[in-house]
């Protein structure tokens, strides 16, 4: 089994975790990746780095550190630079490599491949990147539709790409779940009204909020999970596919034709696992840690707005809370015989008078009032009965919808969803109406695979079948 200090020098971590100035050099190491923004490659000319160092001293006011060999005590900024270049190039360090250029004999610091993946993890310690969730979904959804992207090699530019989306989801969300706990447990420690006003702002604005919302609100996003699995069943049962793949595998990952089938069935069953059953466990766990994580800031600010405000209302209220753990935990019944008559809190042995109700006091008729009949002429008559009429009038009661159903049906047996007029909104609202009525007027609905999109909106496929 491979080692990680088989593969970094035997001092590559201690920059960082020992002496007293392994902020300095967490600095000096920033200030080097950021000297290769703008490069083609990670090889710029040492004394660049060397003014990029000096600067970073100066601007710091550092007058000496500590590089451990004999050329470390720097009379100036330049000095103190060029050791912190070579204690980096060393090989018991091994964050940089120096070389001399042959034709101009330039020396060049190039920055290892180690050193850029710990500056980078770093990075991601002090500033978490953002991850856009729904991109990855979309990413499987656009991938497995377009079939000219991954038909060549159907493993490496096909399964590989998605199985490593959603593992990237997955690793995500369950990261965006465990930073709610954290503020939750952050929340409870709040000690004013304003620090928990602005802690509940930075939640509503926070960085992994637009995102989650994004990915919640998203339309239909069940459709793109149903035909994700449905493309995955496919490559298990297409044996052409199915044979591409595992020679891919075999090929890509240096394994037997066997153990490459097995990689790439479990493959295709985790995937189908998260997006079946596992997305939906931990989108449940995220949207219970937000509603808890709100409940705490509110109750938290009412407790910190009222808790000198009125003393009976404080005591009601602890009260309250006290009755509410006892009847959760079972508190009642580990006590001693003789102690609950100490903890009767909720024995009710009187009325309140804010719970009495008093009857409302009807009013009294202080003078008479007559109105004088008038009598409708047989116009009026009419036309109040016509404007009865229109009100009560409903273009899509069951009869009607019975009718237009049979007009459609022209002695047809079965009518596909296909065949209804959807070009209106009128006609859409008559064949849904017409669906809610089908079991009363002798009709059954049979819903079938897919989607028909009208109107900005996705509905079922079905069958429309009269009954004998």
């Amino acid at each position: 089994m491979i080692n990680l200090f088989d593969e970094v020098p035997s001092g590559f971590f201690n920059c960082l975790s020992s002496g007293s100035n392994h902020r300095v050099y967490a600095d000096c190491l920033f200030v080097i990746y950021e000297q290769y923004d703008r490069e083609i490659t990670y090889r710029i000319s040492r004394n660049r780095i060397r003014d990029a160092l000096a600067a970073y001293f100066l601007e710091h006011h550092i007058h000496y550190i500590d590089v451990e060999d004999e050329q470390g005590e720097g009379k100036n900024y330049n000095d103190i630079a060029n050791g912190v270049i070579r204690k980096f190039c060393s090989k018991d360090i091994g964050w940089l490599e120096e070389e001399n250029d042959e034709a101009t004999y330039e020396k060049h610091i190039i920055m290892t491949e180690q050193g850029i993946l710990l500056t980078e993890f770093l990075q991601k310690l002090i500033k978490p990147e953002r991850e856009e969730f729904s991109s990855y979904i979309f990413h499987i959804y656009n991938l497995l539709q377009n079939v000219e992207q991954w038909k060549e090699n159907p493993y490496v530019d096909g399964l590989k790409n998605i199985y490593r989306n959603a593992r990237l989801l997955s690793k995500s969300l369950k990261r965006l779940a465990t930073f709610i706990k954290k503020i939750i447990e952050r929340m409870v420690k709040e000690e004013s009204l304003e620090s928990l006003t602005e802690n509940l702002l930075d939640y509503c604005d926070g960085s992994f909020v637009r995102e989650y919302e994004r990915l919640t609100k998203q339309q239909n996003i069940h459709i793109y999970r149903t035909f994700i699995k449905s493309k995955l069943d496919s490559f298990l049962n297409d044996s052409e596919i199915n044979r591409l793949l595992v020679s891919g595998c075999a090929m890509e990952e240096e394994m037997s034709q066997a153990q490459a089938g097995e990689y790439v069935m479990d493959m295709i069953q985790a995937t189908k696992r998260f997006l079946a059953e596992d997305y939906d466990r931990i989108m449940r766990d995220i949207k219970h840690k937000i509603t808890v994580y709100l409940q705490i800031a509110i109750g938290r600010a009412r407790f910190l707005r009222n808790k000198e405000a009125d003393m009976r209302g404080t005591v009601e209220q602890t009260l309250r809370y006290i009755v509410k753990e006892m009847d959760e935990i079972d508190w009642k019944e580990a006590l001693p015989e003789e102690m609950r008559a100490l903890f009767t809190l909720d024995k009710n042995e009187f009325i309140d008078v804010g719970s009495i109700r008093y009857p409302r006091k009807a009013k009294a008729i202080k003078k008479e009032t007559a109105v004088e009949l008038e009598e409708m002429t047989a116009e009026e008559m009419q036309e109040a009965w016509n404007a009865h009429q229109k009100e009560a009038f409903n273009p899509y009661e069951k009869e009607k919808m019975k009718e237009y159903l049979e007009s459609l049906m022209g002695g047809q047996e079965t009518l596909s969803c296909e065949s209804l007029p959807l070009k209106s909104k009128r006609d859409l609202l008559c064949a849904l109406s017409a669906i809610a009525y089908s079991d009363k007027n002798g009709y059954s609905v049979r819903l079938l695979d897919g989607y028909l999109e009208t109107h900005q909106m996705l509905l079922r496929r079905f069958d429309i079948t009269k009954e004998d």
